[in-house]
């Protein structure tokens, strides 16, 4: 059995096939474009196979609810051509399969807790640092969803005082996203953060603004793995900065686990194996 799998990115969609046990047998990579365009390179992708199911992992806001009519819909997003597009509808016109729609974060923690860092546990966050930031958990084993998924990547912190930058969320300025994602780290340093010296403080800047996502996270979900992707997660040195200020900020108040933030155990494919995790459960 061969099942379909889309990671869609506000830059690229990675489009995949697989098999049930999560082996990726070849995949592509699509620039994100207009949506027409986009979804219309995935459809010829998708048809040269025989598969049984598709699972999507899409950027948001996405509807994520089945039950409500916009499932499947672009909500409101900056990204131009995107929002209020029917992607799921658009798709399912010329494919005529189950396809079930999520967001990319919620696949990715999928993914890892099937098959990646967070396997053998009921409950996990993955977050990614890129462009932009988002987050997705899993809880007594299954995808988080409220009124509408969710968006952590925008909680609101207190902003370190040596910090002068006033933050770049078109809707929140200084929330999380604002001050710690990609474009965010390019502002203050006038460079992409690939560039950015491995000792430079920035770093230590950067670990202050996740960490105290992370130790909210922890105070409200308790996840039992934290799996930390994305570009600029990239940069290693992260790791045992935001390590060392969740300890800092909790204050001993709860006991973590050992070898609670870690990268993926999927690398690059956390979301795309979770979009065919999610395919496999829907047939």
């Amino acid at each position: 059995m061969k099942l379909g799998a889309i990671e869609g990115g506000g830059t690229k969609f990675v489009c995949g096939i697989g098999s049930a046990d999560g082996h990726l047998l070849d995949s592509i990579s699509i620039p994100t474009t207009t949506p027409e365009q986009t979804l219309g390179h995935a459809m010829q992708y998708f048809t040269q196979f025989d598969i049984q199911a598709i699972g999507f992992g899409s950027f948001g806001p996405v509807e994520t609810d089945p039950n409500k009519p916009r499932y499947g819909q672009i909500l409101n997003t900056p990204k131009p051509h995107w929002s209020g597009f029917p992607m799921l509808s658009y798709l399912k016109t010329q494919l005529q399969m189950p396809i079930v729609i999520d967001t990319d974060v919620n696949m990715a923690a999928l993914g890892e807790t099937t098959w990646g860092a967070a396997v053998g546990l009921d409950s996990c966050l993955y977050m990614t640092v890129g462009t932009g930031i988002g987050a997705g958990a899993i809880m007594k084993g299954r995808i988080v969803h409220g009124f509408s998924h969710t968006e952590m990547g925008h909680l609101l912190i207190r902003k370190h005082s040596e910090d002068i930058f006033m933050g770049n969320c078109p809707f929140h300025r200084d929330c999380l996203e604002g001050l710690a994602a990609g474009p965010a780290i390019e502002a203050r340093s006038g460079r992409k953060g690939v560039l950015v010296d491995r000792e430079d403080k920035l770093w230590e800047l950067e670990a202050y603004y996740l960490a105290q996502a992370l130790v909210n996270i922890a105070l409200v979900l308790a996840p039992k793995k934290v799996i930390m992707g994305g570009g600029v997660m990239k940069q290693m040195q992260l790791f045992p900065y935001i390590r060392q200020q969740v300890g800092h900020l909790m204050q001993d108040y709860i006991e973590l686990p050992e070898d609670w933030i870690v990268p993926p155990g999927l690398g690059d494919f956390s979301a795309l194996k979770g979009a065919l995790a999610l395919a496999r459960t829907n047939l």
